[in-house]
């Protein structure tokens, strides 16, 4: 009987964030970093899946982006070739690209898709490739084909959604040349969360959140602005890694979108617990 009633009380605690985002547009950005690091990486998926399902079902319009660094350099390394980095960057060659469309479309996508549509018919793989969604430009020479957002087609998004369906993105874009690139996937969720005029931009990554002291595991801020957060990168407190996640969130909420959030993707139901529960998790950041 407690546990009913612990039940009920969750119910009702989530009533008005339900009525809340009903008709929101939420950009989810789920990390290759927090697939690969889960204990359980099958659980995690799914568990990610019946979150997405259900934000689904009470009438939310999640699209998922998702990255696969670990993916793609576990899959070259079954081919024999040593990734290379430029300024924390993929360099990514022609074969390199093979492999990158090979881990992101072949595997991460498809297990994303097959995950969410065990709990209701509704996820739809798309590239960025597909129907110019996405339009870049090389960043750098010394990269290869790794590109920078330049446009966004939102309606190739809208029609998803307007059917109902959940679109999952894989972080590839094609220049005007027709060549493809890889996409930085941070980068790519922030460009199409200001592209739909999102409700709110989550990362899930493999970190509580954001930390003013990453060594004091006490210091996670649970709220900040845009400005506040450029500080803390002008500081010198945010580790290297974060610092393209940060980025992404200040560019977003200054582009229009309402929150950014920064969630530990291992976390059981991290997605319920934020958007859900009064006290959330993670960092949430505001304009």
């Amino acid at each position: 009987m407690i546990e009913a009633l612990d039940k009920a009380a969750i119910l009702a605690e989530a009533l008005p964030y339900i009525r809340e985002f009903s008709g929101a547009t939420v950009v989810i950005k789920f990390g290759g970093n927090a697939i690969h690091d889960a204990k359980g990486q099958d659980t995690a998926i799914d568990l990610f899946a019946e979150d997405v399902v259900l934000m689904r079902l009470v009438g939310m319009n999640p699209v998922v982006v998702h990255g696969g660094g670990p993916q793609i350099s576990a899959l070259m390394d079954r081919f024999g070739k040593k990734p290379e980095f430029v300024d924390g960057l993929r360099v990514t060659d022609a074969e390199t690209m093979e492999i990158v469309r090979m881990a992101l479309l072949g595997q991460v996508n498809r297990e994303l898709v097959s995950a969410i549509n065990r709990h209701g018919p509704f996820a739809v793989g798309v590239s960025g490739e597909d129907a110019g969604l996405l339009t870049v430009q090389t960043r750098d020479p010394r990269l290869g084909f790794v590109g920078d957002v330049t446009a966004v087609r939102p309606d190739v998004i809208h029609d998803l959604t307007r059917n109902e369906c959940i679109p999952v993105v894989a972080t590839l874009g094609v220049d005007d040349s027709g060549q493809v690139h890889n996409v930085n996937a941070d980068a790519v969720a922030a460009a199409i969360a200001e592209a739909l005029g999102a409700e709110k931009l989550v990362y899930l990554t493999n970190v509580p959140g954001i930390y003013r002291d990453f060594s004091d595991k006490t210091s996670l801020i649970s709220e900040i602005d845009a400005a506040g957060l450029d500080a803390l990168v002008q500081s010198g407190a945010v580790s290297e890694g974060m610092i393209p996640k940060i980025r992404s969130c200040i560019d977003a909420v200054a582009g229009g979108v309402r929150r950014a959030h920064i969630l530990d993707g291992r976390l059981p139901h991290a997605l319920l617990l934020e958007f859900f529960t009064r006290s959330g998790v993670g960092t949430m950041v505001m304009p």
